[in-house]
């Protein structure tokens, strides 16, 4: 029987690609903005820290192919203008870093 894949599952797949600057990963830091699977495509909106985060090519590839390889479909991904700040990290992620 083929496993039903969802947005849950694609977030915690992304829990393995970790932002090296930070030490944490993309869905910890509220990266993922936004997901969508359709029947035979993935698409993935990201933001960065950082509009000059020196890793996000590296990043988003990295989050597009673990997106991909976690729906097995095509998956494009998206960098979003959105800017980021500390209060889009999970609750308690932030409790490591002392911001609050």
């Amino acid at each position: 029987m083929e496993q039903v894949k969802t947005e849950e599952g694609l977030r915690e797949a992304l829990r393995a690609v970790i932002d090296p600057e930070i030490g944490m990963n993309v869905v910890e830091l509220g990266l993922i903005r936004d997901v969508e699977i359709g029947p035979d495509r993935g698409h993935v909106v990201m933001i960065m820290t950082t509009p000059f985060c020196p890793y996000a090519p590296a990043l988003l590839e990295q989050s597009r192919r673990t997106s991909q390889e976690y729906l097995e479909l095509p998956t494009t991904i998206e960098m979003g203008l959105e800017m980021w700040d500390p209060t889009m990290m999970e609750d308690g992620a932030a409790d490591d870093w002392g911001l609050f």
